[in-house]
C-alpha cells in the first residue's frame, strides 16, 4: 500500500501542473488544434488538407520518402505520419507543451497501446505537424512528455535496476588481430 502511495506521489510530482487545463478550452491555434486538424484531414482522405497540416520540411520529407519508395505522395501522407490516426474516433490528447514556436502533444496510439509524443511548429500562423523538422534535426523539444516522465519515475521507484549496455560485447578485443591463414 505504501509503495502505491509513493508511486502515485512520484507520478503526480512529475506531471506538468499547468497541463491539466490545457486540453479543455485550448485556444485556437494550439498544437492540440493542429493535431485535430490533421486527424480530420486523414479521416476525410483529403491530401491537400493533410499537406496544410504539415510543416514545409515535413512535406519535403514526404517527397523524399515517396521518391525512395516509388509511391505517390498521397500514399505516403495517407496516415499523416502517425499511427494515432488509425483510431476510429479522435484519440485522447494530453500534455500539450509549448516553448516559443515549438510545441508537442501526447496522443494515444491505440494500435501500439502507448502515448506518442508528436512535434509541432508554429508556421505560417498555424501549428503544424513537424515530423520532417524532427528528421532534419531542426525541431527543439519543448520539454519531456508526461509518458517519458512517468517511465523515468517508475524506473527510479524500481531501484534503477537497468544494467548498462557493454560496448560491442560480441567482439574479441583482448588480443592483437591475427593474420589470415595462408593456403599451401
Amino acid at each position: 500500500m505504501a509503495l502505491l502511495a509513493v508511486t502515485a506521489l512520484a507520478i503526480a510530482s512529475c506531471s506538468d501542473p499547468g497541463s491539466a487545463g490545457k486540453l479543455t478550452g485550448t485556444p485556437a491555434g494550439s498544437p492540440t488544434d493542429g493535431y485535430k486538424k490533421l486527424y480530420s484531414a486523414v479521416k476525410s482522405k483529403d491530401t491537400e488538407a493533410i499537406k496544410a497540416a504539415m510543416t514545409q520540411k515535413s512535406l519535403d520529407f514526404a517527397g523524399t520518402v515517396a521518391a525512395q519508395q516509388k509511391k505517390e505522395i498521397a500514399e505516403v501522407l495517407a496516415n499523416g505520419f502517425t499511427a494515432t490516426t488509425f483510431a476510429e474516433r479522435l484519440p485522447q490528447i494530453r500534455d500539450e507543451r509549448i516553448e516559443g514556436e515549438m510545441g508537442a502533444v501526447e496522443v494515444w496510439n491505440e494500435k501500439d497501446k502507448r502515448w506518442e509524443d508528436l512535434p509541432f511548429i508554429f508556421e505560417n500562423g498555424e501549428w503544424k505537424l513537424a515530423i520532417g523538422d524532427l528528421w532534419a534535426n531542426t525541431f527543439r523539444s519543448p520539454g519531456k512528455g508526461r509518458a517519458q516522465k512517468e517511465a523515468e519515475a517508475a524506473n527510479v521507484l524500481n531501484g534503477n535496476t537497468m544494467q548498462p549496455l557493454q560496448a560491442n560485447i560480441n567482439g574479441n578485443f583482448q588480443s592483437a588481430p591475427r593474420p589470415a591463414p595462408r593456403e599451401k
